[in-house]
């Protein structure tokens, strides 16, 4: 199962029928950000082993004929101004590199809830101040359809992330088209 040929609709309808497992699509985006995120510097950290622990629960639920949430098996990426619990959020400065989640934030929590599975947090413009994603402390973040150009920002990373088949979607946030450009 490779993740550019599918969207979240075709991986629920794939995965409703026994066709694909969440921990196949979750190993197949976590091949494909082994595969190209040295050149498009999409992710700042990657969650492979939670993600793949998360993946084998879902299958586990659908197998038991569990009632399951609509992103259930799904795996998502979140920009890191994002708070996730005892993940470490930056928002793209070296001022935070320490700083952890004391609590997730409302909407990766109800994301978590419907049973998606996180893969990791995206790059970013510094605390989402710009439009490129070239101004992140920790490097630029470049277009995985032509690296010789930007993705868009300041959820750069979460858009270049999903444009190179890295996770099936990703969580932005936008204040002056943080979303909207990319």
């Amino acid at each position: 199962m490779y993740p550019n040929k599918i969207t979240i609709q075709t991986a629920r309808g794939l995965l409703e029928r026994g066709e694909v497992s969440a921990w196949e699509i979750t190993q197949a985006c976590l091949d494909q950000i082994e595969a190209r995120d040295d050149d498009v510097h999409a992710f700042l950290e990657v969650y492979a082993d939670e993600a793949l622990a998360a993946a084998q629960k879902s299958d586990e639920r659908r197998q038991a004929g569990e009632t399951l949430g609509v992103l259930d098996g799904i795996p998502l990426a979140i920009k890191d101004n994002l708070l996730l619990q005892g993940k470490k959020c930056t928002a793209g400065s070296k001022i935070l590199s320490n700083y952890t989640g004391a609590y997730t934030a409302t909407a990766v929590q109800k994301l978590l809830e419907q049973g998606a599975i996180i893969l990791g947090k995206t790059n970013m413009d510094e605390f989402a101040c710009g439009s490129s994603t070239e101004h992140s402390a920790f490097g630029p973040t470049k277009n995985p359809r032509h690296l010789e150009h930007v993705p868009g920002g300041s959820s750069g990373g979460s858009a270049a992330a999903v444009a190179a088949h890295m996770c099936l979607g990703a969580l932005g946030t936008d204040t002056g088209g943080s979303i909207r450009q990319p």
